[in-house]
């Protein structure tokens, strides 16, 4: 099911763009250019009261994706909501919320420090500490000359590489595309990007009333 491949894929850090750590120069290589690309970025993202994106998730192996499905993803500080299929996610600056909506089931964690969710945004701050980042150029991703960077882990975590492709012009994300060290592949391509909207302020709470027939468990 889809829903087992996206909860192995959303392995969930809860640093916010706003609380990234100074880059260790020591300790990696960061392209200049590429630094300034998503520096950019991150502060566009940043200045914004919330943002919203519409996007594919694909997933694969060998670098080939074989399903994709829509999703859709809330943020706003390090609050976040994501929803794939009948999964759902939900970040309340305290707690994770993992809602599984085939298996009747929410398990409820503290954030890992040391984990990293897959999201659109999440390697505009991860790539700080953990990444050597090159900058490769240019390359055309749905009608975008996307501006391409290579992450690859200072140390090792399991992925291979990370492409990322930026739409500089815009300071927005187009693509990107995660391969792990056991040739899986995991993609998000945004689709539609929206910002300072008027969002339900119960937006990123867990009501837990709305799950009574779930199991949930805290971790």
């Amino acid at each position: 099911m889809i829903s087992k491949v996206i909860l192995g894929s959303f392995v969930v850090s809860a640093v916010g763009m706003a609380n990234a750590q100074k880059i260790d120069a020591k300790a990696q290589k960061i392209d200049a250019k590429a630094k300034k690309i998503l520096d950019d970025i991150t502060a566009n993202y940043n200045s914004k009261k919330n943002s919203y994106f519409k996007f594919s998730f694909g997933s694969g192996l060998n670098g080939q994706v074989t399903k994709t499905e829509p999703g859709i993803y809330y943020v706003a500080g390090e609050k976040y909501k994501l929803k794939i299929m009948d999964t759902e996610q939900i970040f309340d600056g305290s707690k994770i919320y993992n809602i599984n909506a085939d298996d009747m089931e929410v398990t409820v964690a503290k954030p890992n420090g040391s984990g990293t969710m897959f999201s659109p945004i999440n390697y505009l701050t991860t790539y700080r500490n953990d990444y050597n980042v090159t900058y490769n150029g240019k390359k055309m991703i749905n009608g975008v000359n996307a501006d391409f960077i290579k992450l690859t882990p200072v140390k090792a975590n399991g992925i291979q590489f990370v492409y990322l492709f930026v739409d500089s012009a815009k300071k927005q994300m187009v693509k990107l595309e995660q391969h792990g060290n056991n040739k899986d592949v995991a993609v998000i391509a945004i689709k539609e990007y929206k910002e300072n909207q008027q969002l339900d302020p119960n937006m990123f709470v867990f009501d837990k009333n709305k799950f009574k027939n779930y199991v949930i468990t805290e971790l």
